[in-house]
Protein backbone atom coordinates (compact mmCIF):
# COMPACT_ATOMS: atom_id res chain seq x y z
CA UNK A 1 0.00 0.00 0.00
CA UNK A 2 0.82 3.74 -0.26
CA UNK A 3 1.07 5.56 2.85
CA UNK A 4 0.57 9.25 2.99
CA UNK A 5 1.81 11.30 5.76
CA UNK A 6 0.78 15.04 5.40
CA UNK A 7 1.56 17.72 7.57
CA UNK A 8 2.99 21.40 7.96
CA UNK A 9 6.73 22.06 8.43
CA UNK A 10 7.46 20.95 12.14
CA UNK A 11 4.61 19.04 12.06
CA UNK A 12 6.92 15.80 12.77
CA UNK A 13 6.79 13.86 8.98
CA UNK A 14 10.54 13.60 8.75
CA UNK A 15 10.80 11.95 12.21
CA UNK A 16 8.57 9.51 11.15
CA UNK A 17 10.82 8.59 8.15
CA UNK A 18 13.72 8.58 10.14
CA UNK A 19 12.41 5.98 12.75
CA UNK A 20 11.46 3.76 10.08
CA UNK A 21 15.08 3.67 8.62
CA UNK A 22 16.01 3.47 12.46
CA UNK A 23 18.29 6.37 12.06
CA UNK A 24 17.11 6.66 16.03
CA UNK A 25 15.07 4.64 17.92
CA UNK A 26 11.16 5.34 19.63
CA UNK A 27 11.25 6.28 22.90
CA UNK A 28 7.61 5.10 23.70
CA UNK A 29 5.77 2.50 21.44
CA UNK A 30 6.60 0.26 19.08
CA UNK A 31 7.63 0.14 15.00
CA UNK A 32 6.45 -3.74 13.39
CA UNK A 33 7.90 -4.31 9.81
CA UNK A 34 5.83 -7.73 8.65
CA UNK A 35 4.52 -7.95 12.59
CA UNK A 36 8.02 -8.03 13.95
CA UNK A 37 9.52 -5.56 15.73
CA UNK A 38 11.97 -3.28 13.95
CA UNK A 39 14.60 -3.73 16.93
CA UNK A 40 14.80 -7.35 16.01
CA UNK A 41 15.28 -7.00 12.43
CA UNK A 42 18.70 -7.18 11.24
CA UNK A 43 20.36 -3.04 10.23
CA UNK A 44 21.84 -3.92 7.88
CA UNK A 45 19.24 -5.91 5.89
CA UNK A 46 16.58 -3.27 6.84
CA UNK A 47 18.41 -0.51 5.30
CA UNK A 48 18.84 -2.83 2.11
CA UNK A 49 15.32 -3.10 1.92
CA UNK A 50 14.25 0.35 2.21
CA UNK A 51 14.73 2.99 -0.93
CA UNK A 52 15.15 6.89 0.83
CA UNK A 53 14.91 9.94 -0.99
CA UNK A 54 15.45 12.80 1.34
CA UNK A 55 14.02 16.42 1.01
CA UNK A 56 18.45 17.59 0.02
CA UNK A 57 19.29 15.03 -2.37
CA UNK A 58 23.06 14.66 -2.42
CA UNK A 59 25.03 13.85 -5.29
CA UNK A 60 28.33 12.58 -5.34
CA UNK A 61 31.09 14.54 -8.14
CA UNK A 62 30.70 11.58 -10.13
CA UNK A 63 28.82 10.69 -13.42
CA UNK A 64 24.58 10.75 -13.94
CA UNK A 65 24.82 7.27 -14.13
CA UNK A 66 27.15 6.69 -11.14
CA UNK A 67 25.10 8.55 -8.94
CA UNK A 68 21.70 6.44 -9.96
CA UNK A 69 24.08 2.99 -10.02
CA UNK A 70 24.89 3.88 -6.02
CA UNK A 71 21.05 2.04 -5.63
CA UNK A 72 22.07 -0.57 -7.45
CA UNK A 73 26.14 -1.50 -8.66
CA UNK A 74 24.77 -4.11 -10.73
CA UNK A 75 22.61 -2.59 -12.73
CA UNK A 76 22.45 -2.56 -16.51
CA UNK A 77 22.13 0.65 -18.77
CA UNK A 78 18.91 -0.55 -19.38
CA UNK A 79 17.97 -0.70 -15.94
CA UNK A 80 19.48 3.57 -15.42
CA UNK A 81 17.44 4.51 -18.31
CA UNK A 82 14.46 2.53 -16.77
CA UNK A 83 14.73 4.17 -13.72
CA UNK A 84 15.32 7.78 -14.99
CA UNK A 85 12.46 7.71 -17.16
CA UNK A 86 10.39 7.10 -14.03
CA UNK A 87 11.98 9.73 -12.23
CA UNK A 88 11.17 11.56 -15.23
CA UNK A 89 14.74 13.16 -15.43
CA UNK A 90 16.03 11.45 -18.28
CA UNK A 91 14.46 13.62 -20.98
CA UNK A 92 16.93 16.17 -19.11
CA UNK A 93 19.59 13.79 -19.03
CA UNK A 94 19.81 13.13 -22.45
CA UNK A 95 19.73 16.85 -23.32
CA UNK A 96 23.69 17.40 -22.11
CA UNK A 97 26.09 16.51 -24.61
CA UNK A 98 27.58 13.67 -22.65
CA UNK A 99 24.42 12.33 -21.66
CA UNK A 100 24.62 9.96 -19.11
CA UNK A 101 28.16 10.23 -18.73
CA UNK A 102 27.74 13.83 -17.61
CA UNK A 103 29.58 14.98 -14.58
CA UNK A 104 27.90 16.68 -11.80
CA UNK A 105 29.08 18.41 -9.25
CA UNK A 106 32.67 20.95 -8.67
CA UNK A 107 33.44 19.88 -12.31
CA UNK A 108 30.41 19.10 -14.47
CA UNK A 109 27.31 20.80 -14.98
CA UNK A 110 25.02 22.21 -12.05
CA UNK A 111 21.80 20.72 -11.58
CA UNK A 112 18.53 22.44 -10.37
CA UNK A 113 17.58 21.63 -6.83
CA UNK A 114 14.26 19.74 -9.02
CA UNK A 115 16.96 17.76 -11.33
CA UNK A 116 18.79 16.58 -8.05
CA UNK A 117 15.68 14.90 -6.39
CA UNK A 118 14.53 13.26 -9.57
CA UNK A 119 18.15 11.64 -9.99
CA UNK A 120 17.84 10.50 -6.18
CA UNK A 121 14.11 9.24 -7.21
CA UNK A 122 16.36 7.06 -9.60
CA UNK A 123 19.01 5.95 -7.49
CA UNK A 124 16.17 4.74 -5.12
CA UNK A 125 13.98 2.96 -7.69
CA UNK A 126 16.92 1.29 -8.77
CA UNK A 127 17.64 -0.55 -5.84
CA UNK A 128 14.27 -2.49 -5.90
CA UNK A 129 13.37 -2.07 -2.44
CA UNK A 130 10.50 -3.45 -0.75
CA UNK A 131 9.54 0.33 1.08
CA UNK A 132 10.13 3.35 -0.41
CA UNK A 133 10.13 6.44 1.81
CA UNK A 134 9.85 9.42 -0.03
CA UNK A 135 10.54 12.28 2.22
CA UNK A 136 9.23 15.71 0.77
CA UNK A 137 11.46 14.98 -2.26
CA UNK A 138 9.34 16.32 -4.54
CA UNK A 139 9.29 19.73 -2.98
CA UNK A 140 11.58 21.34 -5.91
CA UNK A 141 9.25 20.64 -8.85
CA UNK A 142 6.15 22.33 -10.05
CA UNK A 143 3.47 20.77 -9.47
CA UNK A 144 2.77 19.42 -12.91
CA UNK A 145 5.96 18.15 -12.54
CA UNK A 146 5.01 16.20 -9.40
CA UNK A 147 1.74 14.83 -11.16
CA UNK A 148 3.89 13.34 -13.95
CA UNK A 149 5.96 11.53 -11.59
CA UNK A 150 3.78 10.54 -9.19
CA UNK A 151 1.61 8.62 -11.95
CA UNK A 152 5.30 6.88 -13.09
CA UNK A 153 5.62 5.61 -9.23
CA UNK A 154 2.55 4.36 -9.06
CA UNK A 155 3.81 2.08 -11.52
CA UNK A 156 7.27 1.93 -10.15
CA UNK A 157 5.56 0.81 -6.96
CA UNK A 158 3.66 -1.84 -7.73
CA UNK A 159 4.05 -4.22 -5.06
CA UNK A 160 5.61 -2.44 -2.65
CA UNK A 161 5.45 -0.44 0.64
CA UNK A 162 5.26 3.45 -0.26
CA UNK A 163 5.37 6.14 2.18
CA UNK A 164 5.11 9.68 0.49
CA UNK A 165 5.57 12.35 2.92
CA UNK A 166 4.81 16.25 1.76
CA UNK A 167 3.32 19.04 3.00
CA UNK A 168 1.30 19.47 -0.30
CA UNK A 169 -2.08 17.77 -0.98
CA UNK A 170 -1.55 17.25 -4.62
CA UNK A 171 1.47 14.90 -3.68
CA UNK A 172 -1.11 12.70 -1.45
CA UNK A 173 -4.34 12.34 -3.06
CA UNK A 174 -4.07 9.05 -4.55
CA UNK A 175 -2.33 7.34 -1.68
CA UNK A 176 -4.27 4.27 -0.47
CA UNK A 177 -4.19 5.79 3.27
CA UNK A 178 -3.42 9.63 4.34
CA UNK A 179 -2.33 10.68 8.05
CA UNK A 180 -2.29 14.37 8.63
CA UNK A 181 0.13 15.18 11.40
CA UNK A 182 -0.08 18.24 13.57
CA UNK A 183 2.39 19.19 16.29
CA UNK A 184 3.83 15.65 16.84
CA UNK A 185 0.26 13.97 16.39
CA UNK A 186 -2.07 12.38 13.85
CA UNK A 187 -5.03 14.55 14.02
CA UNK A 188 -6.89 12.82 10.71
CA UNK A 189 -6.25 9.86 9.30
CA UNK A 190 -8.40 7.99 6.22
CA UNK A 191 -8.65 8.22 2.12
CA UNK A 192 -8.95 11.65 0.47
CA UNK A 193 -12.48 11.14 -0.54
CA UNK A 194 -13.09 10.24 2.93
CA UNK A 195 -10.86 13.61 4.56
CA UNK A 196 -12.78 15.43 2.06
CA UNK A 197 -16.32 14.70 3.33
CA UNK A 198 -14.90 15.11 7.24
CA UNK A 199 -14.47 19.04 6.03
CA UNK A 200 -11.34 19.68 8.82
CA UNK A 201 -7.59 20.13 9.25
CA UNK A 202 -7.00 18.39 5.86
CA UNK A 203 -9.67 19.82 3.54
CA UNK A 204 -8.37 23.45 4.68
CA UNK A 205 -4.69 22.44 3.79
CA UNK A 206 -6.22 20.85 0.21
CA UNK A 207 -8.26 24.30 -0.49
CA UNK A 208 -6.28 26.55 0.46
CA UNK A 209 -3.38 24.90 -1.90
CA UNK A 210 -5.64 24.44 -4.46
CA UNK A 211 -6.76 28.08 -4.68
CA UNK A 212 -2.55 29.32 -4.57
CA UNK A 213 -1.90 27.18 -7.52
CA UNK A 214 -4.96 28.62 -9.60
CA UNK A 215 -3.91 32.18 -8.40
CA UNK A 216 -0.25 31.31 -9.57
CA UNK A 217 -1.68 30.38 -12.98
Amino acid sequence: QTLAVLGRTGSGKSTIAALIARLYDVTSGAIFIDDKPIKEINLDSLRESIGFVPQDAFLFSDTIKDNIKIGNQEATDQEVEQAAKSAYIYHNIIEFNEKFDTLVGERGVTLSGGQKQRISIARALISNPEILIFDDCLSAVDTETEEIILQNLNEATKGKTTIIISHRASSVKNADQIIVLDEGKIVEAGTHTELIERAGYYQDIYNQQLEEKLTNH
